[in-house]
């Protein structure tokens, strides 16, 4: 357990000065939101910093260094790293956007890059580090995390640890007997259809549930994210309405904990990092400090580049990496097939994949930018991490027809 650290401002500072922040605060003085009731023991210049590192002005450098703003859990390597052979390519290819058409080079730039690998049917073809980032950086997951969750309860159901996923999630977590989650299902809550009352909306100017709940849990640490999940309403019948909410990931985390007997963490490097052969340690970040915090297992690990990868040429592979089975090939099928009717133009959803509209290409998706994409159909992985500004919708968009493109692409 890594104990919580004493920040360096210097860099985040002069990042933040480039341009004037829309309320100007002292960096010992709490926004508004963050204001009153209950007090939290994090010293308030981290708390300012938690609360602005989703901002455009400094999140290149916020999503790679996570583990100076958090508490954080190790995911520790173990064993024969898994190698990834490598013939580094030039992309030459173009892909269309907008009625125009870029080249693949022009996309790093125009869409927040951090670092970018392309994988040919297990082959390295590209691997870009960008902005003083390198093989050793590691990266936030942020919603990425909930792909790895769903091979994590993968693991548990073949174990046996979780009987059927359609046990109500109370026969495990009876602490939700009584709120929202009652009767829920884990394939319901899998597929993000719990029906519980939880928008996931951030706006922090008039704080949501979600919200209220992001300040407490993950910068004033005076709460457990799952624990909201106690007293939660419902809204919609469990298992008719698709509604993307964290808090069913942290649910799936909770549960994860409790069957497993030990850490969210301990259990990824048992059943998912040391079987995937990673190269570096990964970590979560965590809603308080040790002995009482949990992994944010809805959007909290993070790892390098490469380990992306090995993660999504694992589940490309059918659940095996390396040889080494890490998952059964019925779980990737299962979870990355969509729930429900797919959207046209956004895809669907599987058990915390999404999946890409007409198939058979799936995806980790994570805020602002972070992604695992699969194709088996060109046997293609693409990992993209980046710092898209939050209140620019389009680059996803961008990054959509990049990414159909580059599965296409035959490097040469």
């Amino acid at each position: 357990m890594k104990k919580q650290p004493t920040i360096l401002l210097s860099a985040l500072l002069a990042a933040s000065a480039l341009a004037p922040a829309p309320e100007a605060l002292a960096q010992q003085a709490l926004p508004a939101p963050l204001q009153g009731a209950p007090a939290s023991d994090v010293p308030v210049a981290v708390q300012n910093l938690r609360w602005m590192m989703l901002d455009g002005r400094v999140n290149s450098l916020m999503f790679r260094s996570m583990d100076t703003l958090f508490t954080t859990r190790s995911v520790p390597r173990s064993g024969a790293v898994w190698h990834l052979p490598k013939t580094e390519k030039a992309m030459d290819f173009t892909y269309s956007f907008a009625g125009k058409t870029y080249k693949a080079e022009e996309f790093l730039e125009r869409s927040y890059t951090n670092a970018l690998l392309v994988m040919k049917d297990g082959r390295i073809v590209s691997e870009i580090y960008r902005n003083a980032s390198d093989e050793r950086t590691r990266f936030m997951a942020w919603s990425m995390t909930k792909s790895i969750t769903s091979v994590l309860v993968g693991a548990a159901l073949a174990e046996g640890r979780i009987r059927s996923l359609d046990d109500p999630i109370e026969r495990y977590l009876p602490e939700l007997k009584d709120g929202g989650y009652a009767g829920v299902t884990i394939r319901q809550i899998l597929q993000m259809r719990s029906g519980v009352d939880y928008e996931e909306r951030y706006d922090f100017d008039k704080p949501g549930t979600a919200a209220r709940n992001h300040i407490a849990a993950l910068v004033k640490n005076v709460a457990r994210f799952a624990d909201a999940a106690r007293t939660i309403g419902r809204v919609h019948k469990p298992g008719e309405v698709f509604q993307y909410k964290t808090i069913d990931t942290a649910v799936l985390g909770w549960l994860i904990e409790r069957v497993s007997g030990t850490t969210v963490a301990a259990y990824t490097a048992q059943h998912l990092w040391e079987p995937l052969g990673a190269e570096a340690d990964g970590f979560y970040i965590m809603d308080g400090p040790p002995g009482v915090g949990r992994e944010f297992s809805g959007a909290g690990f993070n790892a390098t580049l490469r380990d992306f990868a090995r993660f999504g040429q694992m589940m490309l592979d059918g659940g095996v990496a390396n040889g080494r089975r890490v998952v059964s090939e019925d779980w990737v099928k299962l979870s990355t097939a969509p729930a429900g009717a797919e959207d046209g133009k956004r895809g669907g959803y599987g058990f915390q994949w999404w999946t890409m509209p007409g198939g058979p290409a799936y995806s980790a998706i994570g805020l602002q930018g972070q992604y695992v994409f699969v194709d088996p159909s060109t046997r293609t992985v693409v990992v993209k991490l980046s710092y898209f500004p939050p209140e620019d919708q389009t680059v996803s968009e961008e990054t959509a027809a990049f990414l159909a493109a580059a599965s296409q692409w035959t490097p040469r």
